[in-house]
């Protein structure tokens, strides 16, 4: 692909090409109205974007199926061997940028994917707030698993199975519950089980950037384009309510279980600066979401609705049910009857106790 990019690149427009391709793009709305915008496309511009969609997908699948494995490999050795080497921090930074920039461009084919009707122009500080928002979230997230695989090796594989193979099913398990026909439009030259070895490759993907931080590209196999493009702020406060518990989880077994190599560590102020670190990622998460998204006037709520809307959802699912609030007053009160009772009944006795005791002296 390089090869050809270069070779059309550089003879792009020495020779008239036979024909053009003409694209329609929608701006986004501007006091209520949308303007619809003809371009035309040329082979060479075509061919070159469709190889900067692979080269964006590759980084994606090198990013998350490379580099970050290799980050936490890298980090658990410097953890064990207590020394960080020149070279290996090189290794890491390089490792650890990597893996953003595949989370930054998974961003960017989400909401091309999802809006690709409209003429989507990225602005810098949308771009500021992803790499910030990543950045917080994957570093927290890596340093979480080496601690706790660091003093507790024989529970890191199944916690890491339970993750991986809970993403890599939900979206067939989802499949499977709207009984819808098996997708066979993905490739004509494949067969069932070519398409089939596809989804899972798919799947495999999907489960390996959600190990590690929030997939803005969500699978959904029923769907044409094997993509949900709906905005689903519940999934989204789902996801990191779940992945931040299970953070503060395992920094707590490893602070339980620390062994000799943290002895010169603040075990408790490592603790909170994580779990203040994910919450600095969450928090650019909403800047983005509320004010720098491209296609913010296209959400059907803001982010700031969602989140709402999903707090009173969980208010509500944890409040007890009205009965049982009424069969608790009414418990109450028959006690506080009962005791007035026995009080009234005592005093009365009180009472008549002293004409009794005269009229047995007399």
């Amino acid at each position: 692909r390089c090869v050809e990019v270069f070779y059309i690149y550089f003879h792009a427009g020495r020779v008239e090409e036979p024909y053009v391709s003409i694209t329609k793009k929608r701006q986004m709305p501007k006091d209520g109205y949308s303007e619809e915008i003809e371009k035309e496309v040329g082979q060479a511009e075509g061919k070159l974007c469709t190889h900067r969609s692979a080269f964006s997908r590759a980084s994606v699948i090198q990013a998350f199926l490379g580099s970050a494995p290799q980050l936490t490999l890298q980090l658990y050795i410097c953890v064990l061997q207590q020394e960080i080497t020149a070279a290996r921090s090189i290794f890491m930074v390089l490792s650890l940028l990597s893996i953003v920039y595949g989370a930054l461009r998974c961003n960017i084919l989400a909401i091309k994917i999802k809006y690709d009707d409209y003429d989507v122009s990225v602005k810098p500080a949308a771009y500021l707030c992803i790499f910030m928002w990543r950045s917080f979230e994957i570093a927290t997230r890596v340093t979480v698993l080496v601690l706790f695989s660091s003093v507790l090796q024989i529970w890191t594989l199944p916690v890491v199975l339970v993750n991986f193979f809970g993403f890599f099913f939900y979206p067939w398990i989802l499949f499977w519950q709207s009984k819808s026909p098996f997708p066979e439009n993905i490739e004509k030259a494949l067969s069932r089980v070519g398409t089939t070895i596809v989804l899972c490759l798919l799947t495999f993907l999907y489960a390996g950037i959600n190990m590690f931080c929030w997939s803005a590209v969500q699978v959904k196999l029923n769907d044409p384009d094997l993509i949900n493009k709906s905005q689903n702020w519940y999934r989204l406060t789902v996801y990191y309510m779940l992945r931040f518990i299970e953070n503060a989880f395992l920094l707590l077994m490893w602070y339980l279980y620390k062994t000799d190599i943290y002895l010169y560590v603040c075990a408790p102020l490592l603790v909170l600066q994580l779990l203040i670190g994910y919450c600095m990622a969450v928090l650019f998460m909403l800047v983005f979401y509320q004010f720098c998204h491209p296609c913010k006037k296209l959400f059907s709520s803001s982010i700031s609705e969602g989140l709402l809307s999903c707090f009173q959802f969980l208010c509500f699912i944890c409040k007890p049910p009205k009965s049982t609030i009424l069969m608790d007053k009414a418990e109450v009160k028959s006690e506080n009857t009962d005791e007035a009772w026995s009080n009234s009944k005592t005093i009365d006795s009180q009472k008549g106790n002293p004409h009794h005791s005269v009229s047995s002296n007399a």
